[in-house]
């Protein structure tokens, strides 16, 4: 891992950043179902869930590692949440909703 000192600064606790430059800005989001790619893979299939102040977004990517899941929440106030994991888990967390559903 890199250094995280500034050499810059005497003080220890200032901003850092190892990016020569800005990163880019990220794309606009592409049409369901297009196949497209993004930094985080090629997009299979999307299925997206809008319940009361926020939209949820379903992803079925792959990469050169294999397919994948990337969950992500959007709040009315525009604070994105996203997780990703392994197609391998599906099961597992399907189980685990299976069950809080019988909770309810």
């Amino acid at each position: 891992m890199g250094d995280l000192t500034n050499p810059g600064s005497d003080d220890p606790l200032a901003p850092t950043s190892n990016f020569a430059e800005a990163p880019a800005a990220r794309p606009p989001r592409a049409p369901m179902g297009g196949g497209s790619s993004s930094r985080y893979g090629e997009e299979l299939h999307s299925v997206t869930i809008r319940a009361r102040q926020r939209t949820f977004y379903i992803d079925l990517k792959q990469s050169g590692s294999g397919k994948f899941l990337k969950i992500s929440e959007k709040s009315r106030g525009g604070q994105k949440t996203t997780i990703i994991f392994d197609i391998e888990d599906l099961p597992a967390f399907i189980a685990a909703l299976q069950e809080m559903q019988t909770k309810l």
